[in-house]
């Protein structure tokens, strides 16, 4: 009786269907017909081309970004409660002033010698992405808690849909992009008016939803209506959040996430680098010159 190639104690009268190599029960591996020697189980597992999402990231069952973004909001928000402190130190504002008191004020051209400048003007450039992993605090009343419960509900029901079609990478690389493209435009726009939030980068994946929608040819109409309802609430909450940030995440988010899923198969990694590249030097340009201006 042969014995097992691997354990050559055991007789055996099973082969391989791949390379007819003798194998014994340990070592056998069931296959579509037969069995198979580990080392060719092995082999065919590398021969085997890996599914990939739409963009050319890795397709993963487990949004982990997600929920790890997630996690650092909640943190980030248990971390204000405790330290409130945190909130005026690291909210998006483009220029402030600081009383001798610690106590913020709006900015004047003029303003007594005890004060001193804060914000994006004066070299605080974390601010552009810390702010949008704030939420209103507590003590703004309902608000400030439904503040954090909603956007995390949208970054849920938005996040793990995007994610399984660009892949954690350059998931990560549109939420963040969107992040600093709305505290940008904040900074252009309403550089005195201090906000925070991760509403920014929300409004980029719900338009990186669109463009994946209409590359993939979905049917459009449920999209065009969920987007409908994301401009609208756009409008309706102009008036007590920063409708700059929403419309500068949303138009990053939309770019880049454009340039991600149209990019060509054949260069697909280098057109996509170039496509983030471009998306952060052109905000770092002009977050540099609205901090210039000011």
């Amino acid at each position: 009786m042969p014995a097992c190639y691997r354990h050559a104690g055991t007789g055996t009268q099973i082969s391989c269907v791949r390379c007819e190599r003798p194998i014994c029960p340990a070592c056998m591996r069931e296959a579509a017909v037969g069995f198979q020697c580990p080392e060719c189980v092995r082999e065919g597992a590398r021969s085997v081309r890996r599914a990939r999402t739409v963009a050319g990231g890795r397709v993963s069952a487990v949004p982990v970004v997600t929920y790890a973004l997630m996690a650092v909001n909640v943190l980030a928000y248990l971390g204000e409660v405790l330290w409130p402190a945190v909130v005026e130190r690291l909210q998006m504002l483009g220029l402030g002033l600081v009383g001798p008191d610690g106590v913020g004020y709006v900015y004047q051209d003029r303003y007594p010698a005890d004060f001193h400048a804060e914000g994006v003007a004066d070299g605080e450039w974390y601010r552009l992405l810390t702010g949008a992993f704030l939420h209103l605090p507590p003590t703004e009343g309902v608000f400030g808690i439904l503040h954090i419960v909603l956007n995390m509900a949208s970054l849920w029901n938005l996040g793990r849909i995007v994610e399984a079609q660009l892949g954690h990478v350059r998931y990560l690389a549109v939420y963040l992009l969107a992040a600093l493209g709305g505290s940008v435009l904040v900074l252009l726009l309403a550089p005195r008016t201090p906000t925070m939030g991760a509403s920014g980068a929300i409004f980029g994946l719900g338009a990186a939803y669109y463009v994946i929608a209409r590359r993939l040819g979905a049917d459009m109409r449920g999209v065009n209506r969920f987007m409908a309802y994301f401009l609208l609430w756009m409008l309706v909450s102009a008036g007590f959040t920063s409708w700059q940030g929403h419309l500068g995440g949303l138009l990053a988010g939309g770019l880049v996430t454009a340039g991600l899923v149209y990019a060509p198969r054949g260069r697909r990694g280098v057109v996509q680098g170039a496509v983030c590249g471009a998306a952060l030097v052109l905000l770092g340009v002009a977050a540099a010159v609205g901090a210039a201006a000011l």
